[in-house]
């Protein structure tokens, strides 16, 4: 009897011996299995992000190693030695900023986010406009944060200090005046002289005398996506000579007879004026587009268009030219810089739309760019993946398409709306 109860206790020690076994092996192959899936999954995965990641390759560069930029205009040889760099050819331009010291903080930010989107790849020169001498702190952090070269200059008194021939009892009254009306900077002295230098003694400071063409950078901006192309290059090859990426309508509280001076100008300069190739009815064009009509009523035939100029890629041989300074100085003689405040925006769009050729004005429609309180983003989804955007094509204070843009009216009136790449 003891024999056979011990039969029994082996048997079941056995059975439950191989049952355990069986189930360890099937936890075993489980484990083995959901391992083999899991890597097959990262596998894919990783394969499918190497192939998004190579797909843009060409145009982000980055089979290129870029070398480190050190806090000066010069470069460390021995680490050079070791960087593969591609050398893209540069254009005879330069970055332009005009800025106050106490500006550095929103200088740095807006060269931060231009070298990272464009110009690391290129180092194009940065030049520096003050009305006062710039100090060594803004001397030296924007040094450091430029790729290429930069450059310092101190504005003549003469081009920004308000003119001796503007009555002064009567500039005082229309500033107060402007102030109670709440105008936008409407009691402002220093933004008048800004605005009168932008529009006509910018281009003629000595330290831009080697250039050819200009990118205006503004504090506190942002470059939303990676430049696909050289801008520059654009221009040249393309024969362009003004660029811009946001157009909207002007507050007319600030220029209330600066239309009534352009006909006058008109009027007088005939031979610099060929309406039948000229953007003329960017300028004043006021009909219903779509569904849309103005959102302002203008009280003259201008309909307050104009292209938003704190981003502006420009010739500056156009604005050297014997015709746009016949034009700014028959303004300016207006006095309008001063008894109004008259803004460099409106001043360049109606020059460069009455004095250019409609196609040789360029609209930078791949291009993303925020400066307070609007921004543009490219619509299509594959070109903001590629060029890395980061931005929203319908969030709030995007303009391209509001009731408040004019940039319907730029296609309608000007060089159209162009859906392939300009040679570069």
């Amino acid at each position: 009897m003891s024999v056979l109860k011990s039969y029994k206790v082996a048997f079941l020690t056995t059975l439950l011996l191989a049952t355990f076994g069986c189930y360890l092996l099937h936890v075993l192959s489980k484990v083995l299995i959901g391992s083999i899936e899991r890597s097959k999954l990262q596998r894919d995965l990783f394969e499918g992000s190497k192939a998004v990641l190579s797909k843009y390759d060409s145009s982000r560069g980055r089979n290129s190693r870029k070398p480190l930029k050190l806090s000066s205009n010069s470069y460390d040889d021995d680490m050079n030695r070791f960087a593969i760099r591609k050398i893209h050819e540069r254009e005879n331009a330069t970055l332009l900023m005009l800025v106050r010291n106490w500006e550095l903080p929103g200088a740095l930010k807006s060269m931060r986010s231009l070298e990272d989107r464009f110009n690391r790849d290129y180092n194009y020169d940065w030049t520096f406009l003050n009305d006062e001498p710039f100090d060594e702190t803004f001397i030296e952090a924007t040094t450091a944060m430029a790729s290429g070269k930069t450059r310092y200059a101190l504005v003549p008194t003469h081009h920004w200090d308000r003119p001796e021939w503007i009555d002064e009892d009567r500039f005082e009254k229309k500033l107060q005046l402007m102030q109670d009306k709440g105008v936008l900077y409407g009691g402002s002295r220093s933004y008048r002289n800004m605005c009168r230098f932008n529009s006509g003694y910018f281009f003629r400071q000595k330290v831009l005398e080697t250039y050819d063409y200009y990118f205006r950078v503004e504090p506190d901006v942002e470059y939303y996506c990676d430049f696909p192309y050289d801008p520059f290059k654009v221009m040249r090859r393309n024969n362009k000579k003004y660029g811009f990426v946001i157009a909207i309508y002007e507050y007319e509280d600030t220029i209330p007879t600066l239309w009534d001076a352009v006909e006058e100008y008109m009027e007088e300069n005939k031979e610099d004026i060929n309406l039948e190739n000229n953007s003329y009815g960017f300028l004043t064009d006021s009909d219903l587009l779509g569904v849309l009509t103005p959102i302002v009523d203008s009280n003259s035939d201008y309909n307050l268009c104009h292209f938003w100029s704190n981003f502006e890629i420009g010739d500056l041989n156009f604005f050297r030219s014997d015709r746009y300074k016949r034009y700014f100085e028959f303004l300016d003689s207006k006095g309008g810089f001063y008894y109004e405040r008259w803004g460099d925006a409106p001043v360049h769009s109606i020059g460069a739309a009455l004095l250019l050729n409609r196609d040789e004005i360029i609209h930078f429609d791949e291009l993303g760019y925020y400066h307070n309180p609007y921004y543009t983003c490219p619509t299509s989804y594959h070109m903001r993946l590629q060029q890395r955007c980061q931005c929203n094509p319908h969030g709030d204070g995007q303009v391209d398409t509001n009731p408040n843009s004019c940039l319907m009216r730029w296609w309608k009136n000007g060089a159209g709306k162009t859906f392939l790449k300009y040679e570069q």
